[in-house]
């Protein structure tokens, strides 16, 4: 199985980048192949130029490289900080770069972009992990955690992922190395589930 994990924290001691590299062992442990970004460490370039807009513009090398990876990709995981409700400005250029029309997604011939969009990505399912220092009820009951949103209707959902879970972890800034390690764990266990041997068939596995 093709597995993509994004991650997006500026400094690399990052609990962040701890899921990150737990993730990846992970799915290495389990045989899968993993295409792995860290976002501040190759130094994406988040802008948008006009003339990668339309859909069968050309495009820098290194987006069609992450492109290419995301049209392979039977999994996704992705690793951000939460910062004003929103990803990083670096994930959300990636975001706009790569989950781009005629990659991740169309719209039926004629459409001017006001219709129901195809989702294009083979990916089966995708894991978020954030981190955060606001306590969950008070995410839920202030904000509404628009991450949920964001990612599960209108990213994955939009782009044909059909199976979709994610996980906050906070708070960060008060939290201990034994709670750390418990969620190091629960990091592991997601997935390996989600990502499970057994599951592959049903993931879209390599023959697909």
């Amino acid at each position: 199985m093709n597995v993509s994990v994004i991650l997006a924290h500026p400094h690399p001691g990052s609990f962040n980048h701890a899921i990150a590299e737990t993730v990846v062992t992970v799915l290495e442990e389990n045989g899968h192949q993993v295409f792995f970004h860290d976002l501040y460490l190759e130094k994406f370039d988040p802008v948008l130029p006009y003339d990668e807009i339309p859909r069968d513009a050309p495009l820098d090398p290194v987006v069609s490289r992450h492109c290419e990876e995301i049209v392979k990709a039977d999994g996704i995981v992705v690793v951000h900080p939460d910062w004003w409700g929103q990803p990083p400005a670096i994930l959300k250029g990636w975001i706009d770069r790569v989950i781009r029309p005629g990659v991740a997604y169309r719209f039926i011939d004629g459409d001017d972009g006001g219709g129901v969009p195809i989702g294009l990505l083979k990916a089966k399912a995708a894991l978020v992990f954030n981190t955060s220092n606001t306590p969950h009820e008070r995410e839920l009951a202030v904000f509404g955690d628009p991450l949920e949103r964001l990612w599960k209707d209108c990213i994955f959902a939009f782009c044909g992922v059909p199976e979709f879970h994610r996980r906050m972890f906070s708070v960060i800034v008060t939290s201990s190395e034994d709670e750390r390690q418990e969620w190091l764990g629960i990091v592991r266990g997601m997935a390996e589930h989600i990502f499970s041997r057994e599951k592959e068939r049903g993931l879209g596995g390599p023959e697909q």
